[in-house]
């Protein structure tokens, strides 16, 4: 019987679809500096973003014969030495897109209407100074007819561009490779319309776009640092789902001090699980603690892609 270590959990209907498979599924946590004794006694190990999947743990394991992880980016785990060493390798890319992509939303509708300061600010001044936030909340915007920067145009770039046009904003999308194709609007029903869109220059995004959002892999250096905030519009707004890391915090903290940067809506932070004083106590920031994937929908999605994955990969072997 194939033995298989959930260790950052499954959801129980890819459990229950690998279990009617013939599989065992262990959902305990396994703490990571004991991870490679326990793994010895499994034949695969599925993960999410805490659990290390490294050339350490590898060596340590030959008797692996499967990594999944449950999401896009594969950052926790050494792919190339895994394949080298005959180990399998998936994830399930495309089945969170839609729920980062409407947590990108939640941050931009956040902000444009000071929700997320006014929220802090209600429970202590509401009683007292209730007129003064009315008229301090009062200048919000709209997001239909502005335009929104992309940075990074894989699935869920793409499905952020998807949710920003039926807004009706104007979308700008960047990405290492090139794209010219059709966006798909999904409607009322079964409704769904094409919308045509390539990508244009890096410079571009950044210099003509009223809120930009970031959907990268993890980045050796900052993508957006000191340089690139001061070449964006005056006010602009920052969203980051993707990684931490891909943000220089303190060179936007700057930014947010002098205005040039309006708010920046932040899931990842560069020190997760303790992202720094700056960022958690500053007013212009919107924050959630790393939940872009986090639905119940996208947990059924990821697992069931997940199990069906592993189930095809044992029986074709």
């Amino acid at each position: 019987m194939i033995k298989i270590l959930a260790n950052d959990g499954i959801d129980p209907v890819g459990k229950k679809l690998l279990e009617e498979a013939g599989f065992l599924v262990d959902t305990q946590t396994v703490p990571q500096d004991q991870l490679a004794n326990a793994l010895l006694n499994y034949d695969a190990i599925t993960v999410r973003s805490a659990t290390k999947v490294r050339k350490e743990l590898i060596d340590a394991c030959p008797n692996l014969k499967l990594i999944g992880r449950g999401g896009v980016g594969m950052d926790n785990i050494d792919v190339a030495y895994a394949q080298h060493k005959g180990i399998a390798v998936v994830n399930t890319p495309a089945a969170s897109s839609l729920s980062v992509a409407e947590l990108v939303f939640s941050h931009l509708f956040s902000c444009v209407r000071f929700l997320h300061n006014a929220n802090r600010q209600m429970p202590v001044d509401g009683d007292t100074k209730f007129n003064d936030l009315k008229k301090a909340y009062a200048k919000g915007i709209e997001l239909r007819g502005k335009t929104m920067g992309i940075i990074g145009f894989g699935r869920i770039g793409r499905e952020t561009a998807a949710v920003a046009l039926g807004l009706g904003m104007k979308v700008l999308a960047y990405d290492l490779h090139a794209f010219e194709g059709n966006i798909t609007l999904h409607l009322q029903g079964d409704i769904k319309v094409d919308v045509p869109l390539k990508t244009v220059s890096f410079d571009e995004v950044i210099k003509n776009s009223d809120f930009i959002s970031l959907h990268t892999p993890f980045a050796e250096k900052p993508i957006l640092a000191e340089n690139e905030f001061a070449a964006m519009k005056k006010g602009v707004g920052i969203v980051n789902c993707s990684r931490g890391g891909t943000i220089d915090e303190q060179a936007l903290v700057s930014a947010l001090d002098t205005g040039q940067v309006a708010f920046a809506g932040l899931d990842v932070f560069d020190h997760e699980p303790t992202p720094s004083t700056s960022i958690l106590s500053h007013p212009k920031i919107s924050m959630t603690p790393h939940i872009g994937a986090s639905t119940n929908e996208a947990q059924e999605r990821v697992g069931t892609e997940l199990a069906n994955l592993i189930i095809a990969h044992f029986k074709a072997s």
